[in-house]
């Protein structure tokens, strides 16, 4: 297993690269890469005897790689000694500005990358036009101490799709820049696309241990299917099959002492309508919305906090080893009238001391939730295409103690780590979602030009 190193630059022109003492290496080490650059060079033990990798500025020059770096892994293959990993981090929607190369998410990703350290690998920000291909290096920016700034940088060892919606997803060219880098320099790209949230509960649904946290979920067809499940659950929920941030969410609720439908969603405010007839209601509220864009999903009573539903937010990450780990839990709290717990609907995000009432029940949250969380992981890791390394899931518990699954996102948000009592997870989830990049690479060096998922 790859194993983390700090790293020091002394000056010298020649490619020098001592190595940690406790390091055992072959004596035909004769060559040192940083991502996709290989270059020979004098690779010997540490002279001091210390514990730390020493490059000389003529090595680090020639690999590329910046001087301001202070921890890496190595990992050894033949004769080479590869350090880092590099890590690309794929998006788009760049500007001109240099303080805010990435507009309104460079602070998200001056976050995500300050990280560096404490995942031990080289992460570096670059879109479609930062690439080179002729000379086999990229434009990327890196965020530092002194702001961002922009290196020139070999091919990396591993690319994190953070992609900012679907729309960029589908362009041309962001699918051909993919199809490039993984089928001819076989770089593992990893968290690719956005999930369908139909396809997503149609391969649960023939998982054995996955299917029991579904609620009943269809593709809108009819009205007789929705008057149907409102007779079974008393409540249903209508949403957009690749929404996201609660948007298009409508709940329908049926009051069988009034025999009178409501419809609760949001559109510039909370709304809440009545209507004396489930066709009226649809035409009304539907009308101008494609059904065939829609599912219908059977509406779970929640446990609530001081009478608001509550349901929770369970971010979870593969380690380096390639492991599945719950990174963070969270609770939201629907904003009055609200059909959704979003916080741009009025939610608030709790932690689970905040709305358990003792340390047994906030044991027991924690453990089902953490429970359904990892079985959903490694059900969807199993039966979705691509290399998927980090997963947002929107879980509730009924009123009954059951969870349930309402959502599960490749590119989770992260309004969740506004909670200043969650700052440690926000840490372990930026941490994690670039050091996964170590197991890929290990995987890599193992054997080369494998493509796995």
């Amino acid at each position: 297993m790859a194993k983390k190193y700090k790293i020091e630059f002394f000056d010298e022109s020649a490619s020098i690269l001592y190595t940690p003492s406790t390091l055992a290496l072959p004596k035909n080490i004769n060559k040192a890469a940083f991502g996709s650059k290989i270059v020979r060079a004098k690779i010997e033990p540490h002279p001091n005897g210390r514990t730390v990798f020493a490059a000389s500025t003529g090595l680090a020059n020639e690999l590329h790689m910046p001087a301001f770096l202070t921890d890496i892994h190595c990992f050894q293959s033949n004769h080479m000694l590869l350090l880092g990993p590099l890590v690309g981090i794929f998006t788009s929607g760049f500007t001109p500005f240099e303080t805010r190369p990435a507009g309104a998410r460079s602070n998200m990703f001056a976050k995500l990358l300050s990280a560096q350290s404490a995942a031990g690998v080289v992460p570096f920000l670059f879109g479609e036009k930062h690439i080179d291909w002729e000379q086999g290096f990229i434009n990327g920016f890196f965020y530092g101490k002194g702001g961002w700034e922009s290196r020139t940088v070999p091919f990396p060892n591993a690319i994190y799709d953070r992609l900012p919606n679907r729309k960029s997803e589908k362009l041309k060219n962001s699918r051909e820049v993919k199809e490039k880098l993984e089928k001819e320099y076989f770089i593992p790209w990893y968290n690719p696309g956005f999930f369908n949230k139909l396809e997503i509960h149609e391969q649960l649904f023939q998982d054995v241990w996955a299917s029991r946290y579904l609620p009943e979920t269809h593709p809108l067809t009819s009205f007789h299917q929705i008057e149907r499940m409102l007779a079974d659950y008393g409540m249903v929920y209508i949403k957009p099959m690749n929404g996201s941030l609660g948007l298009g969410v409508h709940q329908i609720l049926y009051d069988r002492a009034s025999g009178a439908y409501f419809c609760r969603y949001r559109n510039t405010c909370n709304r809440l309508l009545k209507f004396g007839r489930l066709e009226t209601l649809m035409n009304h509220v539907f009308s101008k919305k494609q059904w065939d864009r829609l599912i219908v999903q059977q509406g779970i009573f929640l446990i609530t906090d001081n009478g608001r539903p509550v349901d929770f937010r369970i971010h979870t990450n593969k380690d380096e080893e390639g492991n599945w780990h719950v990174t963070a839990v969270a609770a939201k709290v629907a904003g009055p009238g609200s059909p959704t717990t979003h916080i741009k609907n009025g939610g608030e995000v709790k932690t689970l001391d905040e709305i358990a009432e003792n340390e047994e029940q906030r044991k027991n949250y924690r453990d089902v939730l953490s429970e359904a969380a990892l079985e959903l992981a490694r059900a969807i890791d199993e039966h979705i295409d691509g290399i998927i390394a980090e997963i947002g899931f929107d879980l509730g518990i009924g009123t009954d103690g059951k969870v349930w699954l309402f959502e599960a996102n490749s590119k989770p948000g992260r309004s969740i780590f506004s909670n200043p009592s969650l700052k440690e997870c926000d840490l372990l989830t930026r941490k994690m979602s670039l050091s996964f990049a170590v197991y890929l690479t290990e995987r890599q060096v193992e054997a080369p030009g494998e493509m796995f998922p």
